[in-house]
């Protein structure tokens, strides 16, 4: 089987402006912040035209396609995350000891967590990610998808229980909520 090139299209809202090196690395600004990746290392082509990104892949079978959906969703949500950014909302669900929850620098502070003396922390990743702990919920924002999933999950992992039955300890941080958009 002979290689093919595969092209996809990505369109570029109104607000939304992008910047194209050769081959493969973009930056992207919009009214929410400016995001820069390269691509290099994917052997992809990127080329602006006319309103849309162009992505390039030389390649056959599944891989070459699984390889540039990735791509295309990743412009995707770069171009989502400058104009609208991401929403992530979690809840603190406390039922032997109230759990309280602090933004402190690029760390979040789960205090009391089951009765526990030292708190566990959960580190937020990226410059532009947000936290902030309104009552029960905490909420995670941002430009960068991928930023904003793995502060959540941080959140969600630093009060993951072991060594207790599930089903009656059910204390922790939940993810219940993701959006585009601000709050």
């Amino acid at each position: 089987m002979a290689l093919k090139e595969y092209v996809e299209e990505v369109a570029i809202p109104d607000g939304v402006e992008v910047h194209v090196e050769p081959p493969a690395k973009i930056k992207v600004k919009g009214r929410l912040g400016e995001l820069e990746r390269d691509f290099s290392h994917a052997a992809v082509n990127l080329e602006l035209d006319s309103g849309k990104i162009l992505v390039k892949f030389l390649g056959k079978g599944r891989k070459a396609e699984a390889m540039i959906g990735m791509i295309t969703s990743l412009i995707k949500n770069m171009v989502i995350g400058v104009s609208r950014g991401f929403t992530y909302k979690l809840k603190v669900v406390a039922s032997h000891f109230p759990i309280s929850v602090k933004v402190k620098g690029d760390a979040v502070l789960i205090e009391n967590f089951i009765g526990e003396k030292f708190p566990r922390v959960a580190k937020i990743v990226g410059n532009g990610t947000k936290v902030q702990v309104k009552g029960e919920d905490v909420i995670v924002m941002g430009i960068d998808k991928e930023a904003v999933g793995q502060t959540a999950a941080n959140i969600e992992q630093a009060t993951r229980i072991r060594e207790k039955d599930l089903r009656k300890f059910l204390d922790g941080i939940y993810l219940y909520e993701k959006k585009e958009g601000w709050e």
